[in-house]
């Protein structure tokens, strides 16, 4: 299996990523944080932007959070962007700006798991150590045809042993990559490309005619919804701005005033002697909930003497780009 997966990636596999040909620790580890939850292509913007504002880990370390979640605004997941941050601030502080050069090591640090740690350490190191993402999962319970429910941490342990053991003595790093680069292009959840596959003859799931199987995953939370009133002040070219709790959805992030009804949208508008103007539900899936948002704009003739919904302060339209906004409020606010 794994002199397939190297010498398919040799031949076959993503050569030219932004973040490949390089052993820079930093630049690896920040790819490796974009890249959860979230695809390739959507993830090259924003590392190319990131980098061009923190081009080092010591840049990024000394720089205000505040200017980091701006950085990272629309990328979602916040709380990565937030340990990014700390993890930055730790290695600076107290291991002189190196990173651990073990994959042991670098899981002690904040928002890395395992098996970002395995590639950091893989890729940078060269320490033979395997990963598990959620690519690597789909192609090895494919290929082995391992029908446990990996929602129990056991089954979890288990492919994680089997991985260990899959390991080849040379080629880590081009096994490593050639794993990822086979789940993101032909292994893919849906519709996967097996003609194509170099592991096609082994394939377990190819063979039984059914890979959109695996992996097998049983407990899945039940989404939730949750409706909510964004309440849009407009005093010349200002909008009247909170920022969210250290905690909890968009931990950090600068938004509209959040009411949990209209009622309470009218009595803010009364008490300013404005009118509200509706404006298109938004709809928004996070993780483990729809949200719809209901923006209601006023537009205020002179700088209120009434009280506002506060904490909060008046920002210019021009400053926004400079703050961290969820990516459903950048939009909205144009």
């Amino acid at each position: 299996m794994a002199r397939s997966v190297i010498a398919w990636q040799r031949r076959h596999g993503r050569h030219a990523l932004p973040w490949q040909n390089t052993r820079d620790p930093y630049r690896v580890w920040l790819s490796e944080i974009m890249l959860q939850q979230t695809q390739v292509a959507t993830v090259l913007d924003y590392y190319a932007r990131f980098i061009a504002r923190f081009p080092d880990l010591q840049t990024l370390a000394a720089a205000p959070l505040d200017d980091v979640l701006a950085r990272w605004s629309g990328l979602g997941y916040y709380s990565r962007a937030r340990n990014l941050h700390r993890c930055a601030q730790i290695v600076v502080a107290e291991f002189g700006g190196q990173f651990p050069r073990s994959s042991a090591g670098l899981a002690m640090l904040p928002g890395i798991g395992r098996s970002t740690a395995a590639a950091i350490a893989v890729f940078c190191f060269g320490e033979r150590a395997a990963i598990l993402d959620g690519n690597v999962k789909r192609v090895l319970t494919r290929v082995l045809g391992d029908a446990r429910d990996l929602s129990l941490a056991a089954n979890e342990r288990a492919l994680w042993a089997i991985a260990d053991d899959l390991l080849p003595a040379r080629g880590i790093e081009r096994y490593t990559q050639g794993l990822m680069d086979l789940g993101a292009t032909l292994c893919t959840a849906r519709a996967p490309a097996c003609n194509a596959c170099p592991l096609a003859a082994i394939c377990v799931a190819r063979g039984e005619g059914a890979p959109e199987r695996y992996p097998v995953r049983s407990r899945r939370g039940a989404r939730g919804r949750r409706e909510n009133w964004w309440l849009w002040l407009q005093w010349r070219d200002r909008v009247w701005l909170q920022q969210r709790p250290a905690r909890g959805v968009w931990a950090g992030l600068w938004t509209l005033p959040l009411l949990d009804d209209e009622g309470a949208a009218d009595a803010i508008a009364a008490r300013l002697g404005v009118a509200l103007e509706p404006l298109p539900a938004i709809e928004h899936a996070l993780t483990h909930f729809d949200w719809s948002l209901h923006p209601r704009r006023a537009r205020l003739a002179r700088k209120p003497g009434a009280p506002l919904p506060g904490p909060g302060r008046w920002v210019e339209r021009s400053a926004l780009a400079n703050l961290a906004l969820p990516a459903p409020l950048r939009r909205l606010l144009g």
